[in-house]
């Protein structure tokens, strides 16, 4: 509903649900960081809406859970219709694939502008190849007016592989905060953990324990990292940060091959920023991504990172400048990796230094929310020299 007076253009965020996660983090890290005087925001989430709603700042910002049951969201079209009426929107920004089906309502209720964003890809469909999805995605083109990929990999896929207008599909990275993960002049201690002592060598990770992320990858490559480099076995330590149904199998590998003591695996913990300076290296395994803000955390944070070739991990690292890529699965190859920056700290550090000074220059919060603010004001542009100035206020 318009506050008041308040001509400030609003646009409402859909997705599936806000909780801990990349692109929620990104929905966060946006509406955080463009001007507040440009646009309002509401926060629609199909299913639920959990104490990650914190994580946004600004206090005029209005959340919205419809506790959506499994199945179809179709049985949502009159609540989203009727709350759309309501809210009279400028912009409804859905965001993958789970939350594509509200743009129907919201076409329905006359939202000027529709943009669905495309932050990656899950399980389900890990390359895009899924005909199924690509159907759907098609089925619903009539009912988007623009498109946003995170990487140009995801680009790529909605020109070529689903056929989209390029004139319909803007690219947009995320943003990281270069002052809330920032480089220590020396590594810190983690709180609770048991590393603490300055001359272990702490390779790591951050984010949800789910399939697609793969963690259990990174659990095998540090064992087979003290399998064949037993001199690293008195300093490299593990820390896995996060929770999911990978957290119980990692800890069984790890108990399994007799290194158990060696690792931490302390759950979900919301000290990302310190956690991540008390690394030496992150390790990202997914099996895939869109552009992922935890590597751009991790350079922030002056880490060297060592990911999977998947989605835009490659956009983002810089191999043999900024980090190391490796394929998918390839244990031994993250082993390989995570020894040598072991094994030369300075590399290590070196490396950090450089995807510090690329976080900064490349991947600011400032050019991220330009460039969402530029995406909203030109559309808005756009459709009001199509329909007239009214079109901006859903009637």
């Amino acid at each position: 509903m318009i506050q008041g007076h308040d001509l400030r253009p609003l646009v409402v965020h859909v997705v599936f649900r806000f909780d801990v996660g990349g692109l929620e983090n990104g929905v966060a890290n946006l509406i955080n960081h463009m001007p507040p005087d440009a646009y309002r925001h509401a926060v629609v989430s199909l299913t639920e809406i959990t104490d990650f709603r914190r994580r946004i700042l600004r206090q005029d910002v209005q959340f919205i859970a419809l506790k959506k049951a499994p199945g179809h969201t179709f049985w949502l079209y009159p609540r989203l219709f009727a709350l759309f009426r309501e809210l009279r929107p400028a912009i409804v920004h859905s965001r993958n694939l789970a939350a594509l089906e509200a743009v129907v309502p919201a076409w329905a209720a006359g939202v000027p502008v529709r943009i669905h964003g495309e932050h990656g890809r899950d399980v389900g469909d890990l390359d895009g190849s899924s005909r199924k999805y690509q159907w759907v995605r098609r089925c619903y083109r009539p009912f988007v007016t623009h498109y946003m990929a995170l990487s140009r990999d995801l680009a790529h896929y909605l020109t070529s592989t689903i056929g989209f207008s390029q004139a319909t599909v803007a690219q947009i990275y995320n943003g990281v905060d270069t002052r809330r993960f920032h480089p220590a002049p020396l590594r810190p201690p983690i709180a609770g953990c048991p590393f603490a002592d300055p001359g272990y060598w702490l390779v790591g990770t951050v984010g949800r324990m789910q399939v697609v992320k793969n963690q259990t990858a990174l659990a095998q490559a540090f064992i087979r990292t003290l399998a064949a480099f037993p001199d690293l076995e008195s300093r490299l330590r593990l820390v896995m940060v996060g929770d999911g149904p990978l957290r119980v199998q990692a800890q069984a590998l790890l108990q399994r091959a007799g290194v158990a003591g060696l690792a931490w695996l302390p759950g979900e913990r919301d000290d990302v920023p310190e956690i991540l300076r008390g690394l030496d290296c992150f390790v990202l395994p997914s099996l895939s991504e869109g552009i992922s803000n935890t590597i751009l955390e991790a350079m922030a944070s002056g880490l060297p990172v060592i990911a999977t070739d998947v989605g835009g991990n490659g956009e983002l690292i810089e191999a043999g400048r900024t980090g190391e890529l490796v394929r998918v699965a390839d244990v031994e190859a993250m082993a390989q990796k995570i020894a040598a920056y072991a094994m030369s700290p300075l590399l290590a550090r070196t490396v950090g230094q450089a995807g510090r000074i690329r976080a900064e220059r490349e991947f600011s919060m400032e050019a991220m929310s330009e460039r969402y603010q530029g995406l909203y004001d030109s559309l808005l542009k756009s459709r009001a020299g199509q329909s007239g100035s009214k079109a901006l206020i859903c009637r």
